[in-house]
């Protein structure tokens, strides 16, 4: 990956409408990758707010509830993953961590707490903006056509309009890309996805680190399944990836 170069800072556009694609909250204590970030950002028509470290983060998304957040991992005073469960505990929220470790347990730390997606520093701005493009595009209210209709089985139930899923009646509680996730696996019941299918269905990517995949369905495991170590409706289809099974038969 390129190290990020400084964008030139746009001047005003007639007509130009800042908060028509999305209000995205920049959290970065270098003032260099935070500059090119936003800058960035702000030719690609986002209205963009900046915070140098966690507290300041949470005041701003506290003052103007952004629509996505560009979070660092590590942070002075509170880090980026402590920063992303507060943010998370007043309500969802899509969040794109950039990290510069290269340390694969410290991104899996960052889905695990439920970011979307992550970059590696040092980044393309062009691939950040892609990535922050392809994550709002899944929370848009918009439905695909076809995929609007409630599904259903084995005592899950989705609506892919109001983006609410139970389970049994009680409402868990999905990050973006698990309910995306389970949404593609109750319109395919019976059929085996490999890792690669997954991330290019669910998610948009032709390319990525397919431990996002894994991680994400083993915490959707953990909402839907009765016993997460034990999975019947999210089997794992060996040389291959991933079943899911509407009837909830153990696999064998």
């Amino acid at each position: 990956m390129q190290q990020p170069h400084p964008a030139p800072r746009p001047g005003p556009a007639a007509g130009r409408q800042p908060d028509t694609a999305g209000r995205i909250l920049v959290v970065d204590d270098d003032p260099t990758v935070a500059e090119v970030v936003t800058g960035y950002l702000d030719r690609a028509g986002y209205a963009v707010d900046r915070a140098a470290d966690g507290p300041a983060a949470l005041d701003r998304a506290a003052a103007h509830r952004p629509d996505l957040v560009v979070l660092d991992l590590m942070l002075p005073a509170m880090d980026g993953l402590e920063v992303c469960r507060r943010l998370r505990a007043h309500g969802p929220v899509p969040v794109i961590m950039l990290t510069a470790r290269g340390d694969e347990d410290d991104r899996v730390l960052g889905l695990e707490v439920g970011a979307d997606d992550y970059v590696t520093k040092p980044f393309s701005p062009r691939e950040l903006v892609l990535r922050v493009e392809s994550v709002l595009r899944r929370v848009r209210p918009a439905v695909p056509s076809g995929a609007s209709g409630p599904l259903g089985a084995a005592g899950l139930a989705v609506d892919p309009a109001a983006r609410r899923a139970t389970k049994n009646g009680t409402e868990l509680a999905l990050t973006l890309r698990e309910f995306d996730l389970l949404a593609f696996f109750l319109r395919h019941p019976g059929r085996a996805f490999g890792r690669e299918e997954l991330m290019r269905e669910v998610w948009g990517w032709h390319f990525g680190d397919l431990s996002t995949v894994t991680v994400h369905v083993r915490r959707l495991r953990g909402k839907v399944e009765d016993d997460p170590a034990r999975p019947r409706l999210i089997q794992t289809v060996w040389g291959v990836g991933y079943r899911f099974d509407g009837t909830g038969a153990e696999a064998v």
